[in-house]
């Protein structure tokens, strides 16, 4: 028994180290793991684990794109008496030479006074009409639309100052819807208009009109020229007036007669708007010609109407289609549709259609001449033919015409005789 206890003793007294050596390991692990793990009484979070620097490597550059930011130019300041664009100056240059020659022109007239129904609302049944109107010379006689004053009892114009005086109807021209106020030129400022031309015009000029829009005087209103060379029937007139000018300047009602000027500042029409359904502006325009304006005003001052020459036919444009359903050899013109009986072109031997022919939907009276020249200025359309003998006609003057007639070329001469007030005259 104490044999064998001899022999595990040395065995126990081993196992009691190896069990020692083992706690004593333990307990320094704990006290390395409290150090690097325990958190910090100072910070209360985890103390960080220094690590060995980190070792850099550079990868080559590489060139990539580099995008600016495009910022807007901020616009200077503007100073004071600093240079103005060349668009405005035209514009207040214009404005400030002519605007003394144009008045606002109202029209009264008390004929329907006596069928107010009640006394106290009796002003507004005046007849009251506002347009405007330009001077043209310094004697006193003011350019107007005719149907601003027609009917007129009492006809007032307002100049640029303020002042206002009552003006006398000279006249007017229905078929031109020009018509010519006086008034006395005693202590009055009168600042004729220059006039220019419309032979130098083109589409895309600037265009400026000054008038009284609704009742509000000076008023300035710019566009550009939009077409050239329009023909239009005007509602007091029976005949169609041509070279009327286009524009998208704003012509309201009340601008009807006053100036249509170019960038000179010259007058190259009469400002008139056409009726609209919402009465206002639609981006359409038109201006009378302005050799119109100088050859109807001076008649009316000279002898209180205008008289219009007159070739008596009617007529159409020849179009491509027209020309090739009749088989002509001509590539324009104007065709001869119907010759008035007696007027100067009936007299003169002139042939209209006789035969009635349906071209697009539209009648046509066929087998009549065909103008292709006036005066050796060629015909191109109907409308050339109007404007020369607007521009150039006069009762009496013979004019000739070169035709197209069983395909021969003949001339005809025509003596022009005054133009009836109505067509079937």
């Amino acid at each position: 028994m104490s044999t064998q206890n001899n022999r595990r003793l040395p065995w126990l007294i081993g196992g009691a180290l190896l069990f020692i050596l083992l706690c004593c390991a333990c307990i320094i692990l704990v006290a390395l793991a409290a150090a690097f793990f325990t958190p910090s009484s100072s910070q209360g979070r985890p103390s960080q684990i220094e690590l060995p620097p980190r070792i850099q490597v550079t990868p080559p550059a590489i060139p990539t794109p580099r995008i600016e930011r495009v910022l807007p130019t901020p616009l200077a300041p503007i100073e004071p008496g600093a240079a103005e664009d060349a668009e405005t100056a035209i514009y207040t240059n214009v404005y400030e030479r002519v605007n003394p020659s144009v008045v606002a022109v109202r029209v009264i007239d008390a004929a329907l006074l006596d069928q107010a129904p009640d006394p106290n609302i009796q002003p507004f049944f005046f007849n009251t009409g506002e347009g405007s109107g330009f001077v043209i010379d310094t004697a006193g006689h003011i350019v107007t639309n005719r149907h601003v004053i027609l009917g007129a009892g009492r006809v007032a114009v307002q100049f640029y100052n303020g002042i206002q005086a009552i003006a006398e109807v000279l006249g007017s021209d229905a078929d031109t819807d020009i018509a010519v106020l006086k008034v006395d030129p005693a202590g009055l400022d009168l600042r004729p208009v220059a006039f220019g031309s419309i032979d130098d015009l083109r589409v895309g000029e600037r265009v400026l009109v000054i008038g009284n829009p609704f009742g509000n005087s000076n008023t300035l209103t710019t566009g550009i020229i939009s077409a050239l060379g329009r023909d239009l029937n005007l509602p007091d007139s029976p005949f169609r007036l041509p070279e009327v000018i286009q524009t998208d300047a704003a012509i309201n009602p009340g601008n009807s007669g006053g100036p249509m000027l170019n960038a000179r500042g010259e007058v190259i029409g009469v400002a008139f708007m056409l009726q609209s359904s919402t009465n206002s502006n639609a981006g359409i325009g038109f201006g009378i010609p302005v050799y119109f304006v100088e050859r109807v005003s001076r008649a009316i001052i000279a002898e209180g109407r205008y008289q219009h020459s007159w070739i008596g036919i009617r007529g159409s444009t020849l179009s491509p289609v027209l020309i090739e359903e009749l088989g002509l050899e001509v590539q324009a013109g104007a065709l001869v549709q119907e010759v008035i009986p007696n007027g100067p072109a009936a007299k003169a031997g002139l042939r209209g259609g006789a035969e009635s022919r349906t071209v697009e939907g539209v009648p046509f009276l066929v087998g009549g001449d065909i103008i292709i020249a006036i005066d050796e200025q060629p015909v191109r359309v109907f409308e050339d033919l109007l404007a020369y003998l607007g521009r150039y006609g006069e009762p009496g003057r013979e004019v000739t015409l070169t035709i197209l007639r069983d395909d021969r070329t003949e001339q005809i001469t025509v003596s022009l005789e005054p133009r009836p007030e109505q067509l079937d005259q």
